[in-house]
């Protein structure tokens, strides 16, 4: 029965693991976990607004109650002639302007944040197709590498999982694509963004990105993922009819994997591919071993 139990422990702790990994969980409200900077500025500014339209929201609601019950026809049979009064015009024009304000300096702030490119250290160019997403690395060194992504069929799914070696849930339905964005963790990533036939746009939730595909257009912006991982977005533009199957999966991974494959990659890709899920599973049952480890002392 103990061994049982810490089993289960071990699956749900696995379980809680990948969630944390990819930034998505069942049944999940609000935004994706954050695992950039940009994005940490993105959910406090959703809170902070959150909280001021909700004050706002209950000082109009209690007003219109008190409206409703202190000026209806039965406590006031005669009713006032009032049509002006100046300071209360003065208060509705002021304050609305002040909210304004300070709504809109820490707005500026992040717009610029996320605008304003820092010293980088890699280029990744994705260009947007009807109806996937291609990619290639721009830098010195790593040769001419570019691979289309397409998403993984419904019926594909459990060969696919099983090629990896991971469960069928780590292959999520309409977001697990045949070849995953594979960038190194803590490394600052331009993204160059266009199209080759109609507007798309790339956006990557837990990275606070999303930036238009324009055809003929190069847009760039960046990103500083903190955290290994999967992450999924999608093409957030409606650009026709398979627009829905068109995901997006960045694969974040330690710099020593990265090289690994980046230079496996210009030879194989496929062969690279398998090399490093072969490595992500060696960390992970590393990791789940660990954890039993700790769970089986805190058993005793």
């Amino acid at each position: 029965m103990a061994a049982a139990g810490v089993a289960a422990t071990v699956a749900g702790a696995s379980t809680a693991a990948q969630a944390a990994e990819s930034g998505m969980s069942e049944w999940q409200l609000g935004y994706q976990v954050s695992v950039t900077d940009v994005m940490d500025d993105i959910t406090w500014f959703n809170g902070f607004t959150l909280v001021i339209i909700t004050v706002i929201t209950l000082f109009v609601l209690a007003l219109l109650i008190y409206c409703i019950f202190r000026f209806n026809a039965k406590a006031n049979p005669v009713p006032s002639r009032t049509s002006h009064n100046t300071m209360i015009e003065v208060v509705w024009t002021v304050a609305p302007i002040l909210i304004l304000l300070v709504i809109c300096i820490p707005s500026f702030r992040l717009l610029f944040k996320q605008l304003d490119i820092p010293e980088y250290d890699m280029t990744i160019k994705a260009t947007g197709y009807q109806w996937y997403w291609g990619y290639e690395y721009m830098d010195e060194g790593m040769g001419e590498l570019y691979f289309d992504s397409l998403m993984v069929a419904e019926d594909e799914r459990q060969e696919v999982a099983e090629a990896r070696g991971v469960t069928l849930n780590e292959v999520p339905r309409l977001l697990a694509v045949d070849y995953d964005l594979v960038i190194p963790v803590d490394t600052t990533v331009r993204l160059q963004v266009t199209s080759e036939d109609v507007i798309h746009a790339f956006a990557m939730p837990s990275f606070g990105v999303k930036i238009d595909a324009i055809p003929g257009r190069l847009n760039q912006t960046w990103f500083h993922a903190r955290a290994e991982g999967v992450y999924y977005g999608q093409c957030s533009e409606l650009c026709g009819k398979d627009h829905a199957f068109m995901p997006i999966a960045v694969r974040v991974v330690s710099k020593e994997q990265f090289q690994s494959w980046v230079t496996a990659a210009q030879d194989d890709l496929d062969t690279a591919n398998e090399q490093l899920y072969a490595s992500l599973a060696t960390d992970k049952k590393v990791a789940a071993t660990g954890r039993l480890e700790q769970i089986s002392v805190a058993a005793k």
